[in-house]
């Protein structure tokens, strides 16, 4: 891995910038896919599903095919599932938004109503690895705000993706992936019904092609190639290594950052990841293309960069690094905290926005699955202490049919039937 001290500001703006890529042609040649399902519907979709997802029977998963898969899923497996949509379900409870009532002022009162969306579809991964936790923090959440249908795509759903569908609470489950799943679910198929919202990672096609269905289908958020930033200046190195590599192992284009003001402490996590890294292939390049160790001047430096980064996961290795105001999709704090036991067991949402995303967002939550609407009861005394307010501002406006609509009501006495 490379060692950047944080004065080398070329370097550092360069490491920077590799959130800022883009590839019009790429972007064209998806757009070309959405567009061919949008309009072609079924038929490009299964032809798309043969090339690119070697499919060679029905596009859909049965409910039995889901239980047989479930049965085939290795004991302890399922266990893990079940303990983990139980966590996952504990958090996602306290994410729900919660309906109130304000009385604003006499004869006025405002509502918040929460309604879950009627349909969501999930994407889960299906390329080197199964993916059951991506489907488990995407469904699972879902299913706690009250989704009705939950829709998941996943190229090659093997048995433990099915085992956690069953326990996810899944409506449907397809063997499509790619841009054209996205395409299939945001504008719907004979087969693939349309969904409210798309949620969930992917390759960068998916990544693209939620972006451009997003008008017509809600998405959770762009999602960029995988990342990490750990900061720390103490402890022992080989962990540190150990959750470089882990997140190195996604993707080559995964992002591995660790953040230190310690030179012999970099030097040593350099070394062990070295180790740690030889003879897997995927890992070594990713760490020598995108990974890095950057020095610092302090702990305060340190922090500061991390911030800017914006990463999808931030690891800290003491309590008082996170003592201040700091940007990431997810915190892990302390030495036992290991990123990966968010990914499946703790109950937080491994979803996470990525490309500097956490700058303006958090992760994938229960809440991202509800509407939230204000619902507003003024009576005669309630509207008549507000209109100088409304008339005034109406009028500064230069809309004098808001203003009349006021007005017409204070002049005439209201009908029998709407006094109360």
């Amino acid at each position: 891995m490379r060692i950047i001290n944080t004065s080398n500001r070329r370097a550092i703006e360069r490491l920077l910038a590799e959130d800022a890529r883009t590839d019009p042609r790429f972007d064209r040649r998806v757009a070309a896919i959405v567009e061919r399902v949008r309009s072609g519907g079924d038929a490009a979709l299964v032809r798309f599903a043969r090339r690119f997802d070697d499919l060679d029977g029905p596009i859909e998963v049965t409910r039995d095919e889901m239980v047989a898969g479930a049965a085939r899923t290795p004991a302890g497996v399922r266990r893990a599932i079940r303990e983990a949509v139980r966590n996952i379900r504990r958090v996602a409870a306290r994410q729900v938004p919660r309906s109130w009532r304000v009385k604003v002022t006499p004869g006025v009162s405002v509502e918040q109503r929460v309604e879950p969306l009627a349909s969501v579809g999930c994407y889960v991964p299906g390329g080197r690895f199964p993916l059951p936790s991506s489907l488990l923090m995407t469904a699972v959440p879902a299913r706690v705000a009250g989704v009705r249908e939950i829709v998941v795509c996943c190229p090659r759903p093997e048995p433990a993706v099915m085992a956690a569908a069953l326990e996810a609470g899944v409506t449907r489950l397809f063997r499509i992936g790619g841009a054209h799943a996205v395409a299939a679910m945001a504008y719907g198929t004979a087969s693939v019904p349309r969904v409210d919202k798309i949620v969930g990672p992917g390759n960068r096609y998916v990544a693209v092609a939620k972006v451009l269905v997003s008008r017509t289908s809600a998405i959770d958020f762009f999602a960029g190639p995988t990342e990490i930033v750990i900061v720390a200046a103490s402890g022992r190195p080989d962990w540190v290594a150990a959750d470089l590599v882990a997140q190195a192992e996604h993707d080559p284009d995964a992002r591995s950052v660790l953040i230190t003001w310690k030179r012999d402490f970099a030097g040593r996590v350099a070394k062990a990841a070295g180790l740690r890294a030889a003879g897997r292939e995927v890992v070594s390049t990713s760490l020598a293309r995108h990974g890095a160790i950057l020095v610092a001047k302090s702990a305060a430096e340190a922090m500061a960069l991390a911030s800017r980064m914006a990463p999808e996961h931030l690891v800290v290795d003491r309590e008082s690094l996170v003592r201040q105001s700091i940007t990431a999709g997810a915190v892990f704090v302390g030495p036992y905290t290991a990123q990966a036991a968010g990914d499946y067991a703790t109950g937080s949402n491994h979803v996470l926005p990525t490309s500097c995303a956490a700058l303006f967002r958090g992760g994938l939550s229960a809440a991202d699955f509800g509407r939230v609407m204000a619902v507003q009861r003024l009576t005669r005394r309630g509207l008549t202490r507000l209109a100088p307010t409304i008339i005034a501002l109406a009028e500064a406006e230069g809309l004098s049919g808001h203003a009349d609509s006021i007005k017409v009501r204070l002049k005439a006495e209201a009908p029998a039937a709407m006094r109360h």
